[in-house]
């Protein structure tokens, strides 16, 4: 009777420790594509700031905002071309 409750909570362990991998896999995965963005749209507004700052000679300008850092951060460089060109 022993042993049978020893092997029982041995399976139950393995089965938790399992269950925890599983759930921690399922929540990594949205929380690195949200660092991802993150980091995208920081350097999106980046972007933005140089475009302003080399633009300013030329007239050309970005607004700054949230919105237009995501575009440039999801889209990359052909996201800037685009608000560029929405811009003129």
């Amino acid at each position: 009777m022993i042993m049978g409750m020893e092997m029982g909570v041995l399976l139950t362990y393995a089965g938790a420790i399992i269950l925890i991998l599983v759930l921690g896999k399922l929540l990594l995965w949205p929380l690195k594509m949200i660092f991802k963005l993150a980091v995208n749209s920081i350097a999106g507004g980046l972007v933005i700031l140089a475009i302003n700052f080399i633009g300013a000679n030329f007239g050309v300008m970005i607004p700054l905002n949230i919105i237009n850092a995501l575009v440039v951060g999801v889209l990359g460089i052909p996201g800037a071309v685009l608000l560029l060109i929405f811009n003129l």
